[in-house]
């Protein structure tokens, strides 16, 4: 006999006996109780997403009409100037928007979301963070608009708005209340219970009256309700969620001690027979909580170091027009506007100083401990603090297109990515709570028939102390406190897994130009003939000023004017008049060809890179021009070789100036003129010999090379970081970095190692010990809590700085 429907398919609202809205399900016809949710049924159904409903924990809200003022609303977000604070323009017509998820309540929610918005035309990829409920969506602007996308999310009965980071924190504050709340309602009853419970075990069989005894025990009934039916939802919530995608969760051992010991007790106090253990349910829904509240205050903080990136940009600006300066909101800003940022106060926009001087801290961006100088036309970036004097900033970059927004990318990226550590302790984690199911059913099954009166409490005690949380949390807990910390040295890891590679690092090759050097022709000195040097300087900065030639970078002045009648002259240099005289400048031999002084002996013997300067009568000088090495260069070498690892420059510079430099450097394996192939084949020939390489390049023409490294590391100061190749990037260019990173890379490898054995050693112990009845079931609750947070604050112990000392 079939059994009429009383309720909406869709939101499990009471149908209205008057209306009717049906809709087909899997070959069957099932109500729904409005237009709206009718709507969002048969939008899901038809697109091939009616696995939703049979994955989903609960009903979901009711659907209503999308308004006109919401769509009016919705098709604002096409506007190029709100997009600017969460849209990034990935290419010419290729968009990502950072959006912040509403109404989700369970994975099955992430689920139907991500499918739904991939199946759009136009939009390339969809990914929801289920932690953070934020979303990053990926689309063609030529075939859908982002208006378009989130009237599609607001049609099955969610919300998508542009993220918000205090809207996120809006979000942790109410879990955290709930959290305390449940904990505080679980206190509130095991002490209370336990004023009853304790005259009980001390008094003498007989001592309490019998009338007495049953109050006391129908009042811990009454006490221990809240606790079952509230504090403890979460455990009920998160086991039929995983029993409906048909595998055992870890909180099911918990949920099924948990209902078994209430039930069974309040059996035996309705019958009069049997133990009771009320005081037991709400100490060991009491003990979890507490572990579970001081597990995800702890993973937090393990991840604050890399939330606190979001924070930087502040929400308001100084606008500078022509009466002055106006507080403005940073997100209502516009490129190639000009703000003040006076001192003290955080620059909200990546922009060129236009006007003033002063110094700038990037300590919470790059790690970068030294103010760096800042005068007009120099970029600053966002996120950074003016210490000295006000500067006049204009804007280059806003939102999602800033530097830090392209950081907080790479980490979202690098933490959405699970390591091969994590998805075998998952795997573990899942076939161990089978088995512990399995051990508990049949410890209760022995002492029953052995000793009745102990089953239940044995039971419960294994379900509980062998909960496989500190196992599931071993390897992911460690590897964000690593990560928040490798964030604060300024090296930004863009593929998690590489952090578990480069603890079993044995080579490192390095690149010569801007990794070792500055990647930056410089003036090492000047060879004087018939000029000073300040002149000769002021003459160059003129000639070179409009050349594309990378040694002209070594003259740039600011405030030089340029030459006028300018010629080029392929393989030998350029030609151009600077106050009324012809001057020539570039190669020593094509300047010796155009000036009718000889060249001076003294530059035909001289070494390096030569750029002479001379008019058509009279020979100037010559500048020795060279890529200097970077100040911290020779310590960071000197530090990899003392932690026994083998070096190679590979460098496509000449084979004398690499062997020079290798030399200098006390690294034994150096190759000269290597293309990019070579240095393929290079790396290929090292990892045929079962070693593991690090290459270290500058992230833009080393990109082929660093994804065939084992690990890589780009050099990004200076280029965007978004597009820089390398499993991890070196904001700030510091190589003193790659040793400090290398030593928090082992000491994270061991600290998972040892949460890793911890985790199989307490249970291997703890389990026989249960079994055999000498763990009470508040103690198994107790050893359960105090295993996960052991591994939680062991793997805190890589967010401090000494740890990668």
């Amino acid at each position: 006999m079939t059994t009429l429907r009383t309720d909406c398919f869709h939101c499990g609202e009471t149908l209205s006996p008057n209306e009717s809205f049906p809709i087909t399900y899997r070959n069957a016809e099932q109500p729904t109780c409005c237009a709206g949710c009718q709507a969002v049924a048969n939008t899901i159904i038809q697109s091939g997403l009616d696995s939703y409903y049979s994955q989903r924990d609960k009903p979901a809200d009711r659907a209503k009409p999308l308004p006109d003022e919401l769509l009016a609303q919705l098709a604002l977000y096409n506007d190029v100037s709100l997009q600017a604070s969460f849209v990034l323009n990935v290419d010419a017509d290729i968009r990502e928007a950072s959006l912040i998820m509403e109404g989700i309540s369970c994975a099955a929610c992430i689920w139907l979301n991500e499918r739904h918005i991939r199946q759009l035309p136009g939009v390339i990829s969809a990914s929801i963070n289920y932690s953070t409920l934020r979303a990053r969506v990926r689309w063609d602007e030529r075939q859908i608009q982002l208006s378009t996308i989130l009237q599609a999310i607001a049609a099955i009965g969610y919300r998508a708005q542009p993220y918000d980071q205090a809207r996120q924190e809006e979000g942790w504050q109410k879990q955290r209340k709930s959290a305390l709340f449940r904990l505080w309602v679980a206190g509130l009853s095991m002490m209370q219970v336990m004023m009853f419970s304790v005259p009980i075990y001390m008094s003498k069989a007989g001592e309490i009256a019998p009338d007495w005894l049953q109050l006391m025990n129908w009042a811990s009934l009454i006490l221990t309700l809240p606790v079952v039916l509230y504090s403890a939802t979460p455990f009920y919530i998160s086991s039929w969620r995983d029993l409906k995608r048909r595998r055992t969760g870890m909180d099911l051992p918990i949920a099924i001690g948990v209902l078994a010991t209430f039930i069974a007790s309040s059996y035996s106090l309705i019958t009069g027979h049997g133990e009771i253990y009320f005081d037991s349910v709400s100490m060991f829904v009491f003990l979890l909580l507490t572990g579970r509240y001081l597990e995800m205050s702890a993973r937090r903080k393990a991840g604050a170091a890399t939330e606190q990136l979001v924070k930087l940009i502040p929400a308001f600006a100084h606008k500078i027009n022509a009466q002055g300066t106006e507080e403005v909101t940073v997100n209502s800003l516009q490129i190639g506007e000009q703000i003040l940022v006076k001192s003290g106060e955080t620059i909200p926009v990546d922009g060129i100083v236009r006007q003033g001087s002063g110094e700038v801290s990037e300590a919470l961006l790059t790690g970068e401990s030294l103010a760096i100088p800042k005068t007009a036309g120099m970029q600053v970036t966002g996120g950074t603090l003016n210490l000295a004097s006000p500067l006049h900033i204009e804007v280059s970059q806003i939102g999602e297109n800033t530097r830090l927004a392209a950081i907080v990318r790479l980490l979202d990226q690098a933490l959405a990515q699970k390591p091969r550590l994590a998805l075998l302790a998952e795997q573990v984690s899942g076939w161990f709570v089978s088995i512990l199911l399995i051990t508990a059913a049949l410890a209760w099954l022995y002492w029953h028939l052995h000793d009745p009166i102990h089953a239940l409490p044995i039971m419960v005690a294994v379900l509980v102390i062998s909960c496989p949380c500190a196992l599931a949390l071993a390897t992911p807990v460690a590897l964000t406190a690593a990560t928040g910390h490798l964030a604060q040295l300024g090296l930004m890891v863009a593929r998690s897994p590489a952090l578990e590679t480069l603890a079993q690092i044995t080579d490192v090759i390095l690149d010569k130009t801007g990794t070792l050097t500055h990647g930056e022709p410089r003036i090492q000195h000047y060879i004087a003939s018939h000029s000073s040097e300040e002149n000769a300087r002021a003459i160059a900065a003129s000639l070179e000023a409009t050349s594309a030639h990378p040694l002209a970078r070594a003259f740039v002045m600011s405030g030089a004017p340029l030459a006028q009648e300018m010629q080029t002259y392929p393989s030998g240099g350029l030609s151009g008049i600077v106050d009324g005289v012809l001057y020539y400048i570039g190669h020593p031999e094509f300047v010796n060809s155009q000036c009718a002084m000889l060249m001076p002996d003294s530059i035909r013997h001289a070494e390096g890179s030569l750029i002479a300067l001379a008019s058509t009568t009279t020979w100037l000088g010559t500048f020795v021009v060279a890529d200097t090495l970077r100040h911290d260069a020779a310590a960071s070498i000197q530090a990899l070789h003392d932690a026994g690892l083998r070096l190679h420059l590979v460098s496509g510079d000449s084979n004398a100036t690499v062997q020079a430099l290798a030399l200098n450097m006390h690294i034994k394996n150096a190759v000269g003129r290597a293309t990019p192939s070579d240095k393929l084949a290079y790396i290929s020939a090292l990892q045929q010999q079962g070693r593991r390489v690090l290459m270290i390049g500058d992230g833009v023409n080393d990109a082929p090379v660093l994804a065939k490294a084992d690990v890589s590391v780009a050099m990004g100061a200076g280029v965007d970081v978004a597009h820089a190749a390398g499993d991890m990037v070196l904001l700030n260019n510091q190589l003193a970095r790659l040793p400090q990173a290398l030593a928090l890379a082992k000491k994270t490898r061991n600290i998972i190692q040892q949460n890793l054995v911890w985790a199989v050693a307490y249970n291997l112990a703890a389990l026989p010990l249960a079994v055999s009845g000498h763990i009470t079931p508040w103690i198994a609750s107790l050893g359960m809590a105090s295993s996960s947070l052991f591994v939680v604050f062991n793997a805190l112990r890589l967010s401090k700085k000494k740890g990668a000392a």
